[in-house]
This record gives structure tokens, sequence and C-alpha cells, in this order.
């Protein structure tokens, strides 16, 4: 007989593939049927006169709400980084009154300057703000914090946990920003050694430093959100990660189901989840951080905002990428109608 397809050579033994070989530690740790918590950064959209469109911020905020999703504002895909303070706090004063109780996330954001030192009042006044308004601090990189040891890192989020209560905690790729950081397992274990630290956003791109995490996570304590922020590999969830990402905002609804199908055992799951996969891969391409223009233009594409401009000063996009959206809008439109 001659050998085919699924057969063994004469006299040989069928390789082994048992638990202790990567790809299947890999399958065993997927996580089917599992309920995810899904964390939605929230897109600042701005009107043609260049001013915050606050109409179309308050309507999204509302509609990820409504998704299931828990709406994260003053973030990167808010832009953070070049907002004036008062906008910045206006925002929070707004996602209050649209939450009503319901659980958001902020950055706690401080704007210092490469080789500043680390400025303990202004990272525990940025996160009290929040705090006040009732929202979950998400302690955002900054020089200071940058520039300190992995175990000045912990430390410093450390008090901020006993001074303010709850926060996540962020890694971030240099990537997104020039003073983002993506600390070792060690400084990631202290990490969720903190009482207060209930999750953490990682967002280094990468699986395997992800899977390092989640692995960490199971051993040391199962209740922490290791919150995928790795546009480029949304599937993450599949393993035990939970999100917070920039690429929800585009379609909160679809992302909510994506969830379900997930939860259900629904192979639907795996056909949606490719169809928000290239819409991911498309849009956090370099330089990442246009991807935020994108969202702009998608969600002009959906009706959802009147115009698809961007705070001065941001990345944006070239003319060519509105095409490609609006034809992945109009197939995202056809699962969630």
């Amino acid at each position: 007989m001659s050998e085919g397809a699924g057969s063994e050579p004469a006299g040989s033994e069928p390789a082994e593939s048992g638990p202790e070989t990567p790809n299947r530690a890999l399958i065993d740790r997927l996580r089917p049927n599992r309920s995810i918590v899904g964390m939605s950064a929230i897109l600042l959209p701005v009107g043609e006169s260049g001013d915050v469109d606050w109409a179309g911020f308050e309507a999204h905020v509302s509609r990820t709400l409504s998704a299931g999703l828990t709406p994260a504002v003053n973030m990167d895909t808010g832009y953070v980084q070049i907002l004036d303070p008062a906008v910045s706090t206006e925002v929070l004063v707004r996602t209050e009154s649209l939450c009503e109780g319901s659980r958001f996330v902020a950055g706690a954001f401080v704007r210092d300057s490469p080789g500043d030192p680390f400025a303990h009042d202004g990272h525990r006044s940025a996160a009290a703000e929040i705090v006040q308004h009732g929202g979950t601090p998400v302690v955002f990189p900054s020089w200071g914090l940058h520039e300190l040891s992995e175990g000045e890192w912990v430390d410093v989020q450390a008090d901020l946990g006993a001074e303010v209560g709850e926060f996540v905690g962020f890694e971030l790729g240099t990537m997104f920003v020039p003073n983002g950081r993506i600390v070792g397992l060690d400084a990631y274990a202290r990490l969720m050694d903190v009482p207060q630290c209930i999750g953490a956003k990682h967002s280094s791109l990468s699986r395997r430093l992800e899977w390092d995490r989640l692995a960490l996570r199971d051993e040391r304590r199962p209740d922490f959100m290791v919150l995928t922020g790795n546009d480029l590999a949304i599937d993450m969830v599949m393993w035990g990660s939970d999100y917070l990402l920039g690429l929800s905002t585009f379609a909160p609804d679809a992302f909510a189901l994506r969830d379900r199908l997930w939860l259900d055992g629904d192979p639907d799951f795996y056909e949606l989840n490719d169809l928000l996969q290239e819409l991911g891969a498309f849009t956090f391409r370099s330089p990442v951080p246009g991807y935020r223009h994108d969202a702009a233009m998608f969600l002009h594409a959906r009706g959802w905002i009147t115009h698809d401009g961007v705070v001065a000063g941001a990345v944006t996009r070239p003319e060519s990428d509105r095409a490609v959206l609006v034809d992945i809008a109009r197939r995202v439109e056809e699962w969630v109608s």
C-alpha cells in the first residue's frame, strides 16, 4: 500500500503531541464559553470647525453602554495626550452623567517631558479627579513613570492605589507613544499583588508576551483582568484575555455581538472576528496613531458622526483609506442589522 495523507511510514511511531508541546499547551489553555469583559476606548469626534463634537461624543458613549461595553474615555483614542485639560475634565463630567452609576474607566494622564522626575502629586490628582466623577483611573504612561526602575514603577502605583482606591494598570508599547513601557514578568507579578489594581491593559502587540501574562494571572490571581490592547490580535479573548481596545470604538455593536457568540459557542464567532481583525490590521498599520483618523472616517461612514476630522496635531490618513473603510463598514452593518 502506498503512503498517503494521514498514513505513517512503515515501522515508524506516531509523533507525540502531549501537553508539553507549545501548540498543544496553547490549545489546552483556550477558554470557550467565557463571558468576556469588554472595555472600549471612546473616540472624541471633532466637528467641521475643529471643536469637539459633544453631541457625537455623547451618542457614542451611550451607544457603547447600550452594547454592554464599558466606556474608556480620555485614552489615546480620545487624544488625551494633546487635549486641553479643561476638555479632559468636560469629558469626565459628560461621561459621569451618561453612565448614571455604570462603570467607566478613564486615563489618568500627566503631561510631562523627557527627563522629568515622577510627579506623584500630578498622578494622584489626575486619578482622584476620575474617582470624583465616578470612574476608575487607568494609570496612563508618562515620562516620569518611564524613567523609573521596574521596582519603582510598581511601588509608585501601589502608593497611588492606597490613596485613591481601584485602578487599572497600563503597559503601552512605544509604537503608540514614545514614553510607553512594557515591563518584565517580575514587575508584572508585583503589580498583580497590588490589591487595588483590578487589571492592566497590555499593548505590546505581542501574543507571546500576553500569553505569558495570562499564564501568570491564572497561577497567581485569577480575578485579575489581563486587558488586551492588541488590536492586531483581538482573538486573544479566546485564551482568557479581556480587552480595552481602540479598535472596538469603530463598532461596539459588532464587538458585543462577537463576544456573545463566543459565550454561546457559536462558530459564527470566527467569521465576525475575522472581519473585525481585517479592520484592525488595516487601521492599526504604521504610523499606528493614524487609526484615530480611520475611526473618524469609519464612524462617519456608519452615519454616527457628522464630520470625520481629528484633533489638531493628530496623525492623519490618506483619502484613499476611505473606500476601504466604507466597504468594511458595509459588511459590519450586515452582521449587526
